[in-house]
């Protein structure tokens, strides 16, 4: 399928300076042509989608989501839900996400890579994935499945065939938990190298698994050419992944000026999820009781210091992608995130690169994904009025006025179309 899309403005997701009066011209999977509306020829005859005010950018990326997990914690509403309806969650989780404008997403753990097959195969839409099917935890560390009454609460797909248990102890038990992992499917290997929020006897400020359990991890994964992810709040945590060989810090809440150094040093990603303790907070606002108060206060207590933590790692110079902890909130609600990533330090500009190239380099996929130039994957979101001005506007879902994943439309707001075949105005005016 051939489509152009007409918008004021173009921001191309590589940093440069936004192009006014531009256009995006798709044919199948890939783009053929972006850039100023003067030098790009719209072939007769093809989908011309504009409207007003419109800027055109790349597919926006989330490098760290829960696609299995029902939006919001509540340890009840867990307990009652079986584990089929549980996973089925999935479906419209993927879907929301997609036509917020997310085209590809980092699955961060308990989502089986049978459901990215099912999206891949057509079964239900949602956005390209990559999964980590599970998380590693040592015992009682923050992904270890155990609550103080003695009982395991599963997660998402945790309990599956399809995801092996996550918990070890040991060098050797971690060589044969990740290569379960990635025999399952797994394109990343998630790792808790700290304690978290949403677990019930640990701390956000103390590290978890020995430097040596991690790099057995990095060393299986490196083997089949797939990286690791740690949820690392503390510094130590934080350094420990580094030391290790991880590659990409979710969270990293309490870095230090050693840890910032680390990152720089090794070229590491910084995935900060800073909405996350404000959705923790707003779970028990909407529902009290969903989930215990030293959870809460755990939230209510790190994010002034996640802030600061992720100020200094913009100052740092730290490579920051994108990423939301979705779950622990609203799927279809991601780009909230930027906002906050603006509000403390970033500019509007490298905000959008962060959820645009550097997310793709993340994923080694640079080449294809995240920048709007001929030969690339032909993913694009179009959004009314201009995110440079007010980032805030790419959080709200009216505004997202069309979205394009692989060359075909996935989400178009009425006002946006043009029908098959009909000039835009900028055709007419040549």
């Amino acid at each position: 399928m051939a489509v152009a899309v007409v918008a004021d403005r173009l921001i191309d997701g590589s940093g440069r300076d936004p192009i006014n009066d531009a256009a995006v011209v798709c044919d199948g999977a890939r783009i053929v042509a972006a850039g100023s509306r003067r030098e790009v020829s719209i072939p007769a005859g093809i989908e011309v989608i504009e409207g007003d005010d419109l800027t055109v950018l790349p597919g926006l990326m989330d490098m760290h989501v829960h696609v299995g997990m029902q939006s919001g914690m509540n340890l009840t509403r867990i307990l009652m839900t079986p584990p089929t309806l549980d996973l089925l969650h999935c479906v419209p989780n993927a879907g929301d996400t997609l036509r917020a404008g997310v085209t590809t997403i980092r699955d961060a753990g308990l989502t089986p890579a049978g459901v990215k097959l099912a999206v891949e195969r057509g079964f239900f839409p949602g956005p390209r994935m990559a999964v980590s099917v599970q998380i590693i935890s040592q015992t009682g560390g923050h992904a270890d499945p155990y609550m103080p009454c003695g009982m395991h609460l599963p997660l998402g797909g945790d309990g599956l065939p399809d995801v092996p248990p996550g918990v070890v102890d040991s060098p050797d038990a971690m060589r044969h938990t990740v290569r379960a992992i990635l025999r399952a499917g797994a394109d990343w290997i998630k790792l808790c190298t700290s304690g978290g929020v949403l677990s019930p006897g640990d701390l956000p400020d103390t590290p978890q698994l020995t430097v040596e359990e991690i790099a057995v991890a990095v060393h299986e994964a490196g083997i089949h050419g797939k990286g690791c992810m740690a949820h690392a709040m503390s510094a130590q945590g934080i350094k420990n992944a580094l030391r290790a060989g991880v590659i990409s810090i979710e969270h990293g809440c309490l870095l230090d000026e050693e840890a910032i150094a680390m990152m720089r040093e090794r070229g590491a990603y910084l995935v900060p999820t800073l909405v996350a303790p404000h959705d923790v907070i707003a779970t028990v606002q909407d529902d009290p009781g969903a989930i215990p108060e030293a959870m809460i206060d755990k939230a209510r207590r790190l994010i002034e210091r996640h802030r600061q933590s992720f100020r200094a790692a913009v100052e740092g110079g730290v490579r920051i992608a994108m990423g939301t902890d979705s779950g622990v909130g609203s799927h279809g609600r991601n780009l909230r995130e930027l906002r906050l990533m603006v509000e403390n330090g970033m500019t509007p500009m490298q905000a959008i690169v962060a959820t645009t190239r550097t997310a793709a380099e993340l994923l080694k996929r640079d080449t294809q994904l995240g920048t709007l130039e001929p030969g690339r994957v032909a993913d694009l979101v179009a959004v009314a009025g201009d995110p440079l001005a007010d980032i805030g506007i790419l959080a709200e879902p009216a505004r997202i006025r069309l979205v394009i994943k692989d060359g075909a439309v996935v989400h178009e707001a009425p006002a946006a179309g043009v029908p098959a075949g009909v000039q835009s105005a900028a055709q007419r005016r040549d």
